[in-house]
């Protein structure tokens, strides 16, 4: 209905708006005071204020509102607001307030909500309007009764029809803009702190009060899409609770959103197909729950399911236009399949979508999360998000798009609260509102350093830079040094977040040696994407310690309990220095010296709280002498990236990506006064593949060429294991450093099935209770040539001929950990099968 002109007026003064009249009136009225005055100067007069008035920014306004059910006064939660004859809107927060910021003059606002009749407001826009109300009336739409015929359902064809409507639409889509507001609220039990880009949460209080907010992140974008897939989105201005730093602040419209128009809907990190994809009416059932209407426009309500319950999938309605089938508006869930683990306790998504010129686009997206892992972690999040001022298939040039797919201007954490002012947003809530006075007043209150300490934290922090090693990092033990004392300073993100740096001290109390560490880095360019790092270090190296990816709190507990040093060590002196730099958005290349004299280390304790009859072995000799060499390394990564103020940050979006890198070292005496002659070429790559539903392939391919003679401690260690305790890419039925070479080409898959295989094969227990599969299987190759051999301190064992080892490992879905067996296909001898758990805090 369109409500009388004189209503929409009724809160607005009635005067004549000075400010609304057009700047030809407004150049007629200058130029009519100057009547009498000669031509000459009425033409310099109209022409001056002609300048003047154009350059003048266009003031904006605000209007103020909330949408209710005219009969119950209910607030209509995520109504939309629409000015019709512009691509201008928004969207009313839970509470049904609203707030749009527009230009001044004569507008008419219309406020819609499915199963109601939208309410018209005409509106002469001059000064700013704070209770522009809306009232909605309920349709009266009925079903009308529906003769099922057996084997027919009505919701079929309607859904259809809507796939048909669907891909004539996007057939006419080729690119379009956007603007958006995105609101993102974190809830929890405790408050939020942090120092830099570091979190702590506080203990919740014990009342009944649950979760409260305790993060606020805001921003506006641009956004720019092209087929067939180019995307990029620029962040104009952001702002966030005062607990939050503004690099976080990066979740935009544009790229969080799911558009439910598409096939493949990604959630979460798995494509679930979209509730009109190609094979929606193969994946889900849907039946007409019912009909509703937007004025005269009756709209289908159709609730959908998987038809498998093993199928990870959407649950909820969704709502198709009745004679035109466009999908307008989805209120949906996901079912337990596609919650691994139950760890969403809830999930709800709403989206809706606007008529421009026969292409719907969202204009809206809520979504709500709550997460409960095992009663001890519980955590909330919602996303709100309004979309306007589109413009579909306009030119668009395509250097807008590049790897950066989000990019934050460097003044968008500088706008202050009169640009916000004059920003469409999602009003706060009083929630809200209540939220960020807290958050201000609990960050204002200075931190002291016991606020900050905790004794299983890995470093304590005295400011947002400065901290020192955290009291689990303070002693180790191991049967060169004994008792080990060690503390170490750590400056991170310092001068403007350039200058990372650490300096660690330490003393063996049986070997009766300091060793210090220190390592610097700083980092150049807009992005910090150009580096210069310098290492300089007389201390007790971890042997092999390239494949060692073991804890040092797990060491010292097995050698003291167990009185098995699974290391070995040796003394290093010297200093590295690198220059590396990205040249291309997939490019990254570096240069280096590297310069050390090393020791051989001998045992020199006994000790262990167990096992006193038991000795440790023998610690390896090493080549003793001065290595200088030069390197030089690649990086080519792919994959798409954030600049988020500060930094370039990679991202795959869920998706599979493959990743290279390499270096060589040469090390000559002529050259550079070298002890040894030597080249050693290195390659690496590793990737993520999803393979079907929620699993996906992870690879490790690392492979090792050395011309020369090559020093014993700068062989390759194929990745080992201790007894019981197994790290992924590793090979499992190897020890640690049993197998070595300068010729090594190894190659380690993981498939994670997750639970998906035993829903395929329906396998009774297995599937319900959410056991997870992962397959392993590793190969390689590991040759040590004559030279390198002549000055080896002890024969090496070896893999001339292909080594293979399979396995694969249980687990369930909300527990990091798995049990795991591992066979030897070659190479067989008395440990050709392991069982063990794999766990990432050893």
């Amino acid at each position: 209905m369109l409500r009388p002109p004189l209503r929409g007026y009724a809160k607005v003064p009635n005067i004549i708006y000075i400010s609304l009249i057009k700047k030809e009136f407004i150049i007629f009225v200058i130029v009519t005071h100057f009547y009498f005055h000669s031509f000459m100067q009425k033409l310099i007069t109209v022409f001056f204020v002609f300048i003047v008035c154009t350059s003048l920014p266009a003031q904006q306004y605000s209007i103020e509102g909330s949408v209710k059910d005219i009969q119950t006064n209910k607030e209509l939660g995520y109504a939309n607001i629409r000015v019709t004859g512009t691509t201008m809107g928004t969207a009313a927060n839970l509470e049904g307030k609203y707030e749009l910021k527009i230009k001044g003059g004569n507008y008419i606002l219309v406020a819609t909500y499915i199963g109601y009749y939208s309410d018209t407001v005409v509106v002469n826009v001059s000064e700013d309007i704070s209770d522009l109300n809306f009232r909605l009336k309920k349709t009266e739409v009925r079903l009308p009764e529906i003769v099922v015929l057996p084997g027919e359902n009505p919701a079929l064809e309607i859904i259809r029809k809507a796939i048909e409507r669907k891909n004539e639409m996007n057939s006419k889509l080729l690119n379009y803009e956007f603007e958006a507001y995105t609101k993102g609220i974190v809830r929890t039990e405790g408050e939020i702190y942090s120092r830099g880009n570091r979190f702590s949460i506080g203990s919740g209080e014990n009342d009944s009060s649950g979760m409260k907010i305790t993060g606020i992140l805001e921003n506006q974008s641009k956004g720019f899409f092209k087929k067939p897939g180019n995307y990029k989105e620029i962040i104009l201005a952001r702002k966030q609770s005062a607990n939050f730093p503004p690099t976080l602040n990066t979740l935009t419209s544009g790229r969080i959103i799911q558009n439910f128009y598409e096939d493949d809907v990604r959630f979460f990190g798995i494509e679930l197909p979209g509730p009109i994809a190609e094979n929606a009416l193969e994946y889900y059932h849907f039946y007409l729950e019912g009909m509703s209407a937007i004025n005269d426009q009756k709209i289908y309500k159709i609730n959908m399911y998987p038809q498998d319950s093993q199928d990870p999938g959407f649950v909820g309605s969704i709502y198709i236009t009745d004679n035109t089938y466009y999908l307008v508006k989805v209120d949906l869930g996901i079912n337990k399949a596609a919650n691994p683990g139950g760890i969403l306790d809830t999930i709800s998504v709403v989206q809706q979508f606007a008529d421009y010129d026969q292409i719907y686009m969202p204009v809206d997206y809520h979504l709500l999360i709550k997460v409960n892992y095992l009663g001890i972690v519980k955590f909330g999040f919602e996303l709100n998000s309004v979309v306007y001022n589109y413009k579909i298939n306009q030119p668009m040039d395509d250097e807008i798009f590049s790897k950066a797919i989000v990019t934050v201007l460097p003044e968008a954490d500088k706008k202050d609260s009169l640009y916000w002012e004059k920003t469409i947003t999602i009003p706060n809530t009083d929630e809200e509102d209540f939220a960020y006075k807290r958050i201000d007043s609990v960050s204002n209150v200075p931190r002291t350093f016991w606020d900050d300490f905790s004794i299983l934290g890995s470093r304590v922090y005295f400011n947002d830079s400065f901290a020192v090693s955290g009291p689990l990092s303070w002693y180790r033990f191991n049967r060169v040094e004994g008792n080990v004392l060690d503390f170490t300073f750590h400056l991170d993100d310092a001068f403007d977040r350039r200058l990372n740096s650490y300096l660690d001290f330490s003393y063996g109390f049986s070997d009766e040696k300091f060793k210090t560490d220190f390592y610097g880095e700083y980092l150049f360019g807009d992005y910090r994407t150009y580096g210069i790092t310098l290492n300089a270090y007389d201390k007790l190296s971890i042997l092999f310690g390239e494949s060692d990816n073991y804890n040092d709190l797990t060491a010292t507990f097995v050698t003291l309990l167990f009185k098995d040093d699974f290391r070995d060590y040796y003394y290093t002196n010297g200093f590295d220095v690198t220059i590396e730099g990205e040249v291309a958005p997939v490019l990254s290349l570096s240069l280096g010296y590297i310069n050390h004299t090393d020791r051989s280390a001998a045992t020199n304790t006994d000790f262990s709280f167990f096992n006193k009859s038991r000795s440790y072995r023998a610690n390896p000799p090493v080549f003793e002498g001065k290595i200088n060499a030069l390197t030089a390394g690649f990086t080519l990564d792919f994959r798409d990236y954030i600049e988020d103020g500060y930094f370039r940050r990679r991202t795959s979006q869920g998706r599979s990506y493959v990743l290279f890198s390499g270096d060589v070292t040469y090390s000559n005496n002529d050259l550079i006064s070298s002890s040894l002659d030597y080249i050693t070429y290195k390659f690496r790559s590793s990737g993520f593949i999803r393979t079907f539903r929620s699993a996906y392939l992870n690879f490790r391919l690392y492979a090792m060429y050395n011309d020369g003679t090559l020093p014993y401690q700068d062989l390759y260690s194929l990745p080992g294991n201790i007894d019981y305790i197994s790290k992924r890419f590793s090979f499992r039925t190897l020890q640690v450093n049993e197998i070595l070479g300068e010729n090594v080409i190894t190659i380690n898959f993981e498939h994670q099935f997750r639970d998906e295989l035993f829903k395929m094969l329906n396998i009774p227990g297995l599937k319900n209770w959410e056991i997870t599969l992962n397959f392993f299987f590793n190969a390689a190759l590991s040759t040590v040539e004559e030279k390198t051999e002549a000055i080896l301190p002890a024969p090496v064992k070896e893999f001339p001929h292909p080594f293979y080892e399979i396995g694969f490992g249980l687990g369930q879905g909300i527990f990091p950990f798995q049990l795991e067996f591992a066979w030897k296909l070659n190479y067989r001898n008395g440990n050709n099968f392991r069982v063990s758990f794999n766990a990432f805090v050893f």
